[in-house]
Formats: C-alpha cells, structure tokens, sequence
C-alpha cells in the first residue's frame, strides 16, 4: 500500500488486552509508547494519567 502525504494511519487495540496477557501488562504514566514505521518515522505517545470519570 503507497502512503500519500496527508495518508492517516490508524491504530489501537480493544480493551481488555492487557488483561489477556500473562502475567498481565497495564501501561502505566511516565511509560512511553513508540511506534516506528520504516521510511516513514516514529510517532511517540507519553502515557499521563487518566482524569477522566464517567
């Protein structure tokens, strides 16, 4: 597949995959995640805590 300038990449996993694992892997804040795709870069993604509350 040819990546144009402006092409998004979309990416994610569906909830309980960490959960899944053995042992079990949860991100935690300070964590950073980076995902590099050759020829086109990295994109980097610091964990922060979640403020959210329903």
């Amino acid at each position: 597949m040819a990546l144009e300038p402006g092409t998004v990449i979309a990416t994610g996993t569906p909830d309980g995959v960490g959960m899944a694992r053995t042992p079990q892997r949860w991100l935690k804040p300070g964590e950073t995640v980076i995902v590099e795709i050759e020829k086109v870069g990295e994109l980097s993604n610091p964990v922060a805590l979640d403020s959210f509350k329903p």
